[in-house]
């Protein structure tokens, strides 16, 4: 298959790790996603932090109990992920080359209760690469499984994408995948359409 770079790869983002070592280190709350994918899941639950970054997400979830892992493309982030957070297991991989059998080949489980993708990830991939990202997830989720997603929707990131939540609906349901809720931030304030940020949770269709 012919790859071209994520968006991620196209720019320089070594003050994004940098920023949040910082943060972490003056004890500033950096778990606000945690905190809600804690809620979401049962005690001890399998969880995969798609697109970890220095494994803060899935990093919190590990010390609260579950059993999560961490995947991304930067193997700087997963390198600061290591040192930060050593009891987070992590793999390098793309989101959209997640399958059971990479997975599987690392030594990691191959489904989960709850997959998290969050942190701006979806907008910064493959340039069309969206619906892809989100079939792999899909085909990593338990029966009962579920995904939260989160992202500016106005390409406020650098080099990221404009990606209005009606054109990321319709990839959600062409991925076989359908909106349980939407929300507007992490503490599950009422989603406003002119704000430029969405929380989606979303299933099998």
């Amino acid at each position: 298959m012919d790859r071209r770079p994520t968006r991620w790869e196209r720019t320089d983002h070594r003050g994004y790790g940098a920023k949040f070592a910082q943060l972490h280190g003056s004890g500033q709350d950096i778990e606000g996603e945690a905190r809600l994918a804690d809620t979401m899941a049962p005690r001890g639950a399998r969880i995969l932090d798609a697109g970890c970054g220095m494994g803060r997400v899935g990093g919190t979830l590990r010390a609260r109990g579950h059993d999560a892992y961490g995947v991304d493309l930067d193997a700087a982030l997963l390198e600061q992920a290591r040192q930060t957070y050593p009891q987070l297991p992590t793999m390098l991989s793309r989101i959209d080359d997640l399958t059971p059998e990479t997975l599987s080949a690392q030594g990691f489980p191959t489904t989960y209760d709850l997959v998290v993708c969050v942190g701006n990830v979806m907008i910064l991939g493959e340039p069309g690469s969206e619906r892809l990202m989100l079939e792999r997830m899909r085909d990593l989720l338990a029966p009962d499984g579920r995904i939260l997603v989160g992202f500016h929707t106005d390409a406020t990131p650098p080099h990221s994408r404009v990606y209005p939540v009606a054109e990321f609906d319709a990839d959600v349901a062409a991925a076989g995948l359908r909106v349980d809720s939407r929300f507007g931030t992490y503490e599950l304030r009422p989603y406003d359409p002119a704000s430029n940020y969405a929380v989606s949770l979303l299933r099998r269709g």
